[in-house]
């Protein structure tokens, strides 16, 4: 296995224990990054900690500092963090056990793939991943991961298991606070028919393997079209408010489109080019 684990520990329950990994089951990667760059030298910026009364530090040479009033620290370095030891800073102990559907999916967060760490403990593990199995349920516990002790999920998954973080309760926002204001508006039977006929033409099984960050696409044509010497770009038209008016109109429309395949109105081009760069950059 080529990745390196984010976190090694213990899987506990009651009195059985496994030493597993856990491993970040998505990648960004491939996404585009940029750096800051200044645009009359091209150079790369780089960021360097500077003390106001001193001038620059060593990173290495910095300690972390929790504001207890204004300008007043309480200081910590790598061996104080090292004495808060927490269970479940090895452990990651089975709490309980609960129904998928009794989880609000706005609780769950990141995952992470749950393998035994080296072979040691796989029995143990399977009977841990088995178990859960036969019962249908979803595992809870926590652990300290990345500074912060996580509430976690975990179910199984093939010969594996799989932890999703769970968000604490106060980091999840009232959503009374939000949908309160949208106005109680009636919607007419008829349009909320022809919407739901859409709907029916476009059903389609879920894909995740055709889903592509276009943005970040755009992003990478631009770079090559840019090392080219650049070209016209091409913009997408934003598209236009439907007026209660010309619902129902819209609403047909889309009907019809659904069905035969609507045509996409033609692309915008942007206007002019940016000027090119004083230096070639690196």
């Amino acid at each position: 296995m080529a990745a390196r684990p984010t976190w090694q520990g213990h899987l506990k329950l009651s009195l059985v224990t496994c030493p597993v990994a856990l491993y970040t089951a998505t990648s960004s990667a491939s996404h585009v990054s940029f750096n800051l760059i200044n645009p009359e030298t091209n150079n790369r910026i780089r960021m360097v900690p500077t003390d106001p009364e001193t001038g620059p530090v060593e990173r290495s040479d910095l300690v972390k500092g929790y504001e207890v009033s204004k300008d007043e620290y309480v200081l910590f370095d790598d061996e104080d963090f090292d004495k808060v030891r927490l269970e479940s800073t090895r452990t990651i102990s089975i709490d309980q056990f609960v129904d998928e559907a009794d989880i609000d999916r706005l609780y769950w967060d990141s995952p992470f793939y749950v393998v035994p760490e080296n072979g040691v403990g796989a029995e143990a593990f399977a009977v841990i991943r088995d178990a859960m199995r036969k019962a249908g349920k979803i595992a809870i516990g926590c652990l300290v991961l990345r500074g912060r002790e996580r509430q976690i999920a975990l179910e199984v998954r093939g010969k594996g298991l799989v932890a999703y973080s769970l968000r604490a309760h106060d980091e999840v926002r009232d959503a009374a606070d939000y949908f309160d204001d949208i106005p109680e508006v009636k919607a007419d039977k008829d349009m909320v028919e022809i919407a739901t006929r859409i709907i029916g033409q476009k059903d389609a099984a879920f894909d995740p393997s055709q889903f592509k960050d276009r943005y970040d696409e755009a992003l990478k044509a631009m770079i090559k079209a840019k090392q080219k010497g650049g070209k016209d770009l091409v913009e997408a038209p934003e598209p236009d408010d439907t007026n209660v008016v010309d619902l129902m109109e819209a609403l047909r429309a889309s009907l019809k489109g659904a069905a035969g395949g609507a045509k996409k109105p033609p692309a915008k081009k942007a206007a002019g080019k940016k000027p090119a760069a004083k230096k070639k950059a690196a």
